[in-house]
């Protein structure tokens, strides 16, 4: 059986990771209406390619390193912010392992595409290093880390986005 970091799956989940980052990178570059255009284009596949992903063991005991400061993530925020002007803001209903309630709280599409990032660059900082340990648990992690918080993320960033009325001038 193939090394877990170069399975297909595995391969194709650091790729969407990797466009995700490229894209949340050049957010500058972009009109809003071509950004959520891509966003809405690339976000499925990222969910699906994270899904996936065969559920493996940690190689290494030690935690691994960061690589996303303060600053990089700062960046995205701010940039996604100013990007999404007034439709950075959204409500959003909190679930919790399948537990509803009628709490209603304003989320925000920068924030969660920076919580996303965070996780994602920390990956793609991970394989630039060539040590398949750390790579292989690199990948464990960001898997863990969607079933834990980013996947819901990522569902309630695209539903927003989906959300935002398409006009020609934007």
């Amino acid at each position: 059986m193939k090394n877990y970091i170069y399975q297909d799956n595995t391969i194709a989940f650091v790729t969407a990771a990797a466009q995700t980052c490229l894209l949340v990178e050049q957010v500058s570059g972009y009109s809003s209406a071509e950004w959520r255009e891509q966003m809405l284009r690339l976000l499925p596949v990222l969910y699906l390619r994270t899904r996936l992903l065969d559920a493996e063991e940690r190689m290494m005991e030690d935690e691994p390193q960061r690589f996303v400061t303060e600053e990089d993530y700062n960046y995205v925020l701010v940039g996604v912010r100013e990007l999404m002007g007034s439709d950075d803001a959204y409500l959003d209903v909190f679930v919790d392992r399948g537990i509803y309630t009628d709490e209603v709280q304003t989320a925000y599409i920068s924030e969660g595409v920076a919580d996303i990032y965070q996780e994602l660059k920390d990956l793609a900082a991970a394989f630039q290093t060539g040590e398949e340990p750390v790579m292989h648990d690199a990948v464990i992690l960001c898997r863990e880390a969607f079933e834990e918080h980013w996947g819901r993320k990522l569902l309630s960033i695209m539903r927003a986005i989906h959300e935002i009325p398409e006009t020609p001038y934007q």
